[in-house]
């Protein structure tokens, strides 16, 4: 029978601070510094949380930021559960959430959609009217893209009942359409650039350049903000440092997210020019006159849409404190 071995107290007490000795003081550091979940997808608008987490620059700000791809329609559960601390999605997709009384604060304007979000259709239909009758792949109730198309439709006089629905993630919606299948998809960049990139398979009917409604945020719930401000505030400054270093270092910038969604720094960077993010000055006059408003609007669509059967209290589901 084998026995343990037993080391002299000084030994072990020698070796532990040469393994010390041998660890970088930067991995010391993050296992020092407050870790933060963040959920999110791989829309081109959340990127520069990609590279805020990549580069190092949430660290430069003291916080340890994971940031992991959940699909949308599970994000919010996994914030409920406990699994991420901080999750970003769009401002209609916030309503849902606290809705069905997953409470989210939002605290960040990350970008908005300038074209990034769309239908895309094949070649024969040429305008909302030709849709009726069609079948539509779409991310489910709840969704953004599902938002987005129910309010096109809406504005063009066209209900839910003039259409058929089949429910696609955003990336599987925009693939099988490109590959033949659907008479129309609703997605976002990047995957709406497979359709801009294969012109054969059909064209863009609207984009949010017609319909300005996607609009995202970053979140946090309530109780963590409260207890943790700080760590909001260090996210948060991550984020718009991301945004000083795309300004003064591009290539390596758009090198760097392209990487997380499998695209080249030069596709990437085709993609984020149908994108607005949102730089400080943005976020205080957004969330002063544009935030509240708009989240009324969405509120009021998506419940004559049967999607939520509440409107939240919308007073909580906004701080500007960390922007100013």
């Amino acid at each position: 029978m084998n026995r343990p071995i037993r080391w002299p107290a000084a030994a072990v007490a020698g070796a532990a601070l040469a393994l010390m000795a041998s660890v970088p003081a930067t991995t010391v550091q993050a296992q020092q510094m407050p870790k933060v979940v963040l959920a999110m997808s791989g829309w081109t608008g959340f990127a520069p949380l990609t590279l805020a987490e990549q580069a190092g620059l949430f660290k430069k700000n003291g916080v340890d930021v994971e940031i992991r791809f959940i699909p949308q329609p599970q994000r919010h559960l996994a914030v409920a559960s406990g699994q991420v601390q901080a999750a970003a999605t769009t401002v209609d997709t916030f309503l849902v959430w606290n809705a069905a009384d997953v409470e989210l604060t939002q605290v960040l304007l990350l970008d908005k959609s300038n074209g990034g979000d769309g239908i895309a259709v094949r070649s024969a239909i040429n305008s909302f009217a030709d849709l009726k009758g069609k079948t539509i792949a779409v991310d489910g109730p709840g969704t953004t893209p599902y938002f987005t198309l129910i309010y096109m439709l809406k504005r063009n006089g066209i209900s839910n009942s003039d259409v058929k629905f089949v429910t696609l993630s955003p990336k599987d919606a925009a693939t099988a359409f490109v590959a033949g299948q659907y008479d129309a998809a609703a997605t976002y960049e990047p995957y709406l650039s497979q359709v801009r990139s294969n012109p054969g398979a059909g064209k863009i009917l609207a984009t949010t350049k017609d319909y300005p409604v996607v609009v995202d945020t970053l979140a946090f719930q309530p109780d963590y903000i409260k207890k943790n401000p700080t760590i909001v505030k260090n996210v948060i400054a991550g984020f718009f440092d991301a945004l000083d270093m795309i300004k003064k270092e591009p290539a390596k910038s758009y090198e760097i997210m392209g990487k997380k969604v499998n695209l080249s720094g030069d596709q990437f960077k085709a993609s984020a020019a149908f994108i607005a993010w949102q730089d400080k000055k943005a976020n205080q006059e957004y969330f002063a006159k544009g935030l509240r408003p708009f989240m009324e609007y969405s509120a009021n669509i998506q419940m004559q849409a049967g999607v939520i059967k509440k409107i939240p209290d919308l007073s909580k589901m906004m701080d500007d404190s960390f922007i100013k």
